[in-house]
């Protein structure tokens, strides 16, 4: 291709611009918008009352206490297998590249003896609620900022109540289940 070959191409390119930039602006000037002085569409009382509706369509959440008391522990087992890789579930097993989970529900934050926690669990303080387990397992580095938790989370209620429930199997003596 020589040189000629070139400037054919760059000046069709440029030419195609200048067309759309002229007919844009010509567009602007023939077809001028008009601001109006007063609203003809009253939006927001639109949108109260398709929020209104929706909310009157979609049922209320059942509570955590609900979800849990329903929970399948069989299920939250076999969701619990990816946890595998990183935890450990039975009483006295080693720790991996996460805690053993045995007895995790109610006992102390970063409790587990022999493993280094991040310092962010470590200052958390506290107790595993069912609540926080339920944070926690929706979305770990939203519920705890610098933790070294990877797992992305879980969106599913249902799927987490069940590995909580699981969770909670995993003692000699289980915690009782929250109220609603």
């Amino acid at each position: 291709m020589d040189l000629f070959e070139v400037n054919k191409y760059v000046g069709g390119t440029l030419a195609a611009i200048l067309v759309v930039i002229v007919v844009s602006l010509l567009g602007d000037v023939v077809v001028a918008p008009k601001s109006l002085d007063m609203t003809v569409f009253p939006q927001a009382a639109e949108e109260a009352d398709d929020q209104a509706e929706a909310e009157k369509s979609e049922p209320a959440a059942p509570s955590l206490g609900a979800l849990l008391a329903a929970a399948d522990v069989a299920v939250g087992r076999k969701l619990a297998k990816k946890c595998a890789a990183c935890h450990s579930f039975d009483k006295g097993a080693k720790n991996k590249v996460g805690p053993n989970l045995w007895n995790t529900v109610g006992q102390a934050k970063a409790g587990v003896e022999g493993y280094r926690y991040s310092a962010a669990l470590r200052d958390a303080g506290g107790e595993w609620s069912y609540a926080d387990l339920d944070a926690y397992l929706t979305k770990p580095k939203l519920f705890l900022p610098g933790g070294k938790m990877t797992f992305p989370g879980m969106a599913d209620d249902v799927q987490r109540a069940a590995v909580i429930a699981f969770l909670r199997s995993l003692s000699d003596q289980p915690a009782d289940l929250p109220g609603d």
